[in-house]
């Protein structure tokens, strides 16, 4: 949980990083076949909070590729990351980073049998 400054949840304390990460480890023992998204809250927790999130059991990443314009209406939560790139430049970056930690980008159906 991130609070969001326009929401009734606004004073409300922000989950971990670490209680997240455990947790997405939990999910993945519990749920193998599960589509366990890295979401961009990690990273806006910390900066390479999604490749820790696949570290730890995600296996989703759902990249803003929405048009420059548009970026700005996503208010989720406050200090939502966020990049100022094309959604090239934005794939191009998250293949970088993945790579990093050994795993790349599949454009495939991702169906989870549960």
């Amino acid at each position: 949980f991130i609070p969001q400054s326009e929401t009734p949840f606004k004073n409300e304390k922000s989950g971990s990083l670490e209680l997240t990460l455990y947790l997405l480890s939990v999910l993945r023992i519990m749920c193998p076949k599960l589509l366990l998204p890295a979401t961009t809250a990690l990273e806006s927790l910390s900066r390479g909070g999604r490749e820790k999130g696949i570290l730890h059991g995600a296996n989703v990443v759902m990249p803003n590729i929405s048009p420059m314009r548009a970026r700005e209406n996503y208010k989720l939560y406050n200090n939502k990351f966020k990049t100022d790139t094309s959604p090239k430049e934005t794939l191009d970056t998250l293949q970088k980073s993945l790579s990093k930690i050994s795993r790349t980008i599949s454009y495939s159906r991702g169906d989870a049998i549960i």
